[in-house]
């Protein structure tokens, strides 16, 4: 038996579980700072802290090239996409419980999955086409129209998913005819612009300390990003994709030790519909001709980070693709 220290997909597993450990714990520094300042006001400061990292990193960015994208429109929609998805995960984080925001969140592959048919034009099977739909039931247990008041930050988190799948789709697409520094220089130096001409008409004076959690917001992002490379360089993308759910006991955990939260019955069911959902997606777009561009398999940067470089830049082209079986999928 293959001692478990030596297995790959074992350690990219434990790489991407740390990740999104540390992804939940940026997550929980935003739900503190929103309790006191409007999200423009954190994305600004979390961007602004993130830029010395991520101008580092771009400097090994050597390919050939200008900062003018190839594909202006579709940079610019991705732009605005990115935007809204970093402004409303922000606020989403700020207002409603952990779990809650990670259960809407977690149903991006699903919409990436529809968004792939008519911008990639992806072939979705009724097997993947029945789990995108049982997957958004799962929002409905979750949100539980009717009996439960809809608030603003279920419209957020909803929107961020969508804006986010549809971001990630734009890069699905265009991602080998842009230089990495355009695919994340420009949606940062938006956010900043955008944020900062908001910022005079909602800005509250902050403490060193809170200060200092905006910068710990874009530090985190950077080792969450970092361990997710990590994770992506060691192990299969079918085992590294699915470990995002566990931010869900990580919501769990902060949620009830730091905000007083619960985690309703509905939100729970409602979540493991979705995850169940999500993880059938992943497999079966892992499956060798299962899928023509494997649109979630391929979308590895984590929502709601915009401070955060794209994992995919600092992958080879071959530690890119789905690296699963060679199982022909079912007719």
């Amino acid at each position: 038996m293959t001692d478990q220290a030596g297995n790959p997909n074992a350690k990219g597993a434990l790489f991407a579980l740390l990740a999104f450990g540390v992804f939940a714990t940026h997550d929980v520094v935003i739900k503190y700072l929103g309790g006191a300042y409007s999200p423009f006001q954190i994305v600004f400061f979390s961007v602004l802290f993130g830029f010395p990292v991520t101008t580092f990193l771009l400097m090994r960015d050597t390919t050939e090239g200008h900062l003018r994208p190839n594909h202006p429109w579709w940079t610019a929609i991705r732009t605005v996409a990115a935007v809204i998805t970093a402004f409303c995960a922000f606020y989403a984080f700020s207002t409603l419980p952990l779990t809650q925001v990670y259960a809407i969140l977690f149903i991006t592959p699903l919409i990436i999955t529809l968004l792939a048919i008519p911008v990639l034009g992806e072939k979705v099977g009724w097997r993947r086409g029945l789990a995108v739909i049982v997957g958004l039931g799962g929002v409905m247990v979750v949100l539980q129209p009717g009996t439960a008041p809809f608030e603003l930050g279920h419209a957020a988190a909803l929107i961020a998913a969508c804006t986010a799948a549809f971001a990630s789709v734009i890069v699905r697409k265009i991602g080998r005819d842009e230089r990495s520094v355009v695919l994340i220089l420009y949606p940062m130096m938006a956010n900043f612009v955008l944020m900062g001409a908001a910022l005079p008409f909602v800005y509250q004076p902050m403490p060193i300390v809170d200060i200092g959690a905006s910068a710990i917001i874009a530090l985190l992002a950077l080792i969450g990003t970092t361990c997710l490379i990590l994770a992506y360089k060691t192990a299969q993308a079918v085992i590294v994709a699915p470990m995002q759910y566990s931010q869900i006991v990580w919501a769990s955990a902060y949620g009830f030790l730091f905000f007083n939260e619960g985690i309703e019955r509905a939100t729970l069911i409602g979540t493991g519909i979705i995850i169940a959902s999500g993880i059938y997606i992943v497999l079966r777009e892992g499956r060798a001709a299962a899928s023509l561009t494997t649109p979630v398999l391929r979308s590895r940067s984590r929502t709601g980070t915009p401070t955060a470089p794209r994992v995919a830049n600092f992958l080879s082209e071959g530690e890119r693709g789905p690296q699963s079986g060679t199982k022909p999928p079912d007719p």
